[in-house]
């Protein structure tokens, strides 16, 4: 059993966090910029709340971060009371929210400094994934600090893999999110369409997911399309961001990203309908509705 610090407690860091508790039997201390959180989870789950990254971090074997962007996880890590200054030595810090290449090497050797490992590792499969402890995790950073973190990391994840130095697990990401757009962006469009032929969309989609047009997206999320409901997971709002870090990414090493930037405005659309907080797959909305069926 490990002393392990959790930090921030949205909807993916706060199913992670229990996981660590429940199937792994550790002692966890968690954190989150709203204490009324922290308290409902650790009412929930048991465990410790503390006031700050820094006192969360005291005395722990690793800390774990799910947290929003790049200044967020600046905050905890280095800012005022952040959790590198109280990690004791060799101690790893694992890195789960999603952000740029940059801040994630920035951070490694900021941690190097200070005599702590600094790992980063974005994840893949949204809200019903981290509730189920079957995330896809995609790490960055020293390759001892990731056999050490790796059987922690297993308690919430049904893969993992080190993509190689700092910031490899955020490049890796941003390879995902590239793929679940365009991936979203088709499902979409052959959904719409077959709606304008006056198609049986089910009937479709139970013969064409047997083919080659398969897809998780295709499997989970084409009845909830169909029907226009789009509060299943990952936000548009964390879509645009994680993009813009995509794009960010593509114009420093060369990488021509042309489907990414247009579906990135198709996102932009589904913003100006009010859709901010719906999930991935409402990028159906912007389409229309045909009365045909």
């Amino acid at each position: 059993m490990a002393k392990v610090a959790w930090l921030g407690l949205g909807v993916m860091g706060y199913p992670m966090a229990g996981h660590l508790k429940v199937r792994g039997g550790h002692e966890v201390v968690v954190y989150n910029r709203s204490a009324a959180k922290a308290e409902k989870w650790r009412q929930e789950f048991g465990g410790e709340t503390a006031a700050t990254p820094a006192e969360a971090a005291r005395n722990c074997d690793a800390v774990f971060a799910c947290v929003g962007n790049d200044d967020d996880i600046r905050s905890i890590t280095t800012g005022p009371d952040g959790a590198f200054q109280a990690m004791s030595p060799n101690t790893i810090f694992i890195d789960h929210t999603t952000t740029s290449a940059h801040v994630a090497r920035e951070l490694a050797a900021t941690a190097t400094e200070r005599g702590v490992h600094f790992l980063d590792c974005p994840v893949s499969g949204g809200q019903a994934g981290a509730e189920g402890g079957v995330l896809t995790v995609m790490a960055g950073g020293d390759e001892n600090a990731f056999t050490r973190a790796e059987p922690l990391i297993r308690n919430f994840a049904r893969s993992i893999r080190r993509m190689g130095p700092p910031g490899s697990g955020q490049l890796a990401k941003m390879a995902n999110q590239i793929a679940v757009a365009g991936v979203v962006q088709s499902l979409a469009e052959a959904i719409h369409f077959a709606e304008c032929a006056g198609l049986d969309i089910e009937a479709l989609i139970a013969t064409i997911s047997k083919g080659a047009a398969q897809s998780w997206q295709m499997e989970n999320r084409w009845k909830t399309m169909h029907a226009r409901e789009f509060d299943f997971g990952f936000a548009v709002d964390w879509m645009r961001k994680d993009l813009g870090i995509c794009l960010a990414e593509a114009q420093s090493n060369g990488a021509e990203l042309p489907a990414t930037r247009l579906i990135d405005t198709f996102y932009a659309e589904v913003q100006a309908l009010g859709g901010n907080r719906w999930d991935t797959s409402s990028l159906i909305a912007r389409l229309g509705r045909t009365t045909k069926n």
